[in-house]
């Protein structure tokens, strides 16, 4: 189970909050959070992935709590310098990156980045000249709630060739990545890709290879509970010392959705609550917030957010959920059974849980005329002041 707070995090007051829908993100748990993975996981070095939650006083959290963090653009580069960060804590680990992009994370002080193909070696060894390199190698996701495609990655034989390729234009060729797909909920997903990357490593002869970055996909809770994160470090580490042996490399994870999503309450209000006809059981409950506005990761109906309303515990049936735009496909949950309040009414504000990742940052910027999703952090609980720079709009 993970660290929650004890109730939605009640923000102080904000001209921000005048209106719904909002994200309230307690910077607290998302600190818990990451000490509990760091824990976890002793002796490998937690990178947060800046793209789950990039809000200011969330990275500022994680840099006073020791974090590293992986960061997929020059902008989340200068986030987290901004937030006190150095520049050997970041790793650019976005395979797909134009030339300009490396030489600003160089010019920088960065050097650590992944590739997954020849054309990206060729811009890093001009554009970051003896950059230490990590190779991204491709991986099932099967069991992740969010898999992910052959977009990233690339087979072994290829990455052997690609990191010794890597080595003749005087890179430093220091290792493998891959992700398992995430909100992965077996443990034992990561074995097959810890088993190939060992491989990788025995038939590497003289290739500096010794940093193993097994990636993110450390799943939370949402309507169902996941399993402890205890349990993947556990599978993790066994699966290392099965297959390296004595020869274990260094290790890296890379969780963005463990650390933030506990810590995001998203407040929407009801829109309208509607029938389609009278044979119909099922209630229309259309909100303000939908799959442009922030919950992108409802597509498939993916990731399955626990709600509550101000009518729990009172008589519930059966409702479809969906969001306001003028789109047909902004419908949040048709097939998977969400039962909520027969009192619920137009005006009743409801919030979504877990929803502290990948929700702000999938926001459109204004489909249908509608504002991207705001923010606000507050410190643990809501106590204490917060200033002008913790709210954006």
């Amino acid at each position: 189970m993970t660290v929650t707070a004890a109730a939605a995090p009640r923000p102080a007051p904000s001209d921000a909050l005048d209106q719904t829908p909002y994200l309230v993100v307690d910077v607290a748990v998302a600190a818990a959070q990451y000490r509990r993975i760091a824990r976890a996981f002793a002796g490998t070095r937690a990178y947060y992935a800046v793209k789950a939650n990039p809000e200011p006083p969330l990275l500022r959290a994680l840099v006073a709590a020791g974090a590293h963090f992986d960061v997929a653009s020059t902008a989340e580069i200068d986030l987290c310098l901004a937030a006190g960060a150095r520049p050997d804590q970041l790793s650019y680990g976005n395979t797909i990156k134009k030339a300009g992009d490396i030489a600003y994370a160089y010019a920088r002080g960065v050097r650590f980045f992944a590739f997954d193909s020849l054309g990206e070696v060729d811009k890093l060894a001009r554009y970051a000249p003896g950059a230490t390199v990590l190779c991204r190698l491709l991986a099932s996701s099967t069991g992740a709630r969010w898999p992910l495609s052959r977009k990233f990655g690339c087979a072994p034989d290829l990455a052997l060739d690609l990191l010794g390729y890597a080595r003749s234009q005087q890179l430093d060729p220091a290792g493998v990545c891959f992700h398992v797909g995430s909100q992965q909920l077996d443990p034992d997903r990561w074995e097959p890709s810890i088993a190939t990357a060992a491989e990788l490593f025995r038939r590497a002869g003289d290739l500096p290879l010794r940093y193993l970055n097994v990636g993110g996909g450390f799943p939370v809770d949402y309507r169902v509970a996941a399993r402890p994160i205890e349990d993947f470090a556990f599978a993790v580490h066994a699966a290392v010392d099965r297959h390296f042996g004595a020869d274990r490399p260094e290790m890296m994870i890379e969780p963005g959705r463990y650390i933030a999503a506990p810590a995001g309450v998203l407040h929407t209000e009801v829109v309208l609550v509607a029938r389609k006809s009278y044979a119909d059981d099922h209630r229309w409950v259309y909100l303000d917030v939908g799959r442009f506005g922030g919950l992108a990761e409802t597509e498939d109906e993916a990731i399955q957010y626990r709600l509550s309303t101000p009518h729990d515990g009172a008589p519930a049936a059966p409702v479809i959920l969906a969001g306001p735009t003028c789109d047909s496909v902004d419908i949040l949950y048709q097939h998977t059974r969400y039962s909520l309040p027969l009192a619920l009414q137009s005006g009743d504000v409801i919030q979504i849980h877990g929803a502290g990742a990948y929700t702000a940052t999938y926001s459109s910027v204004g489909f249908n005329g509608i504002p991207p999703l705001r923010t606000v952090c507050v410190p643990s609980g809501g106590s204490g002041a917060m200033s002008n720079a913790d709210v954006r709009k």
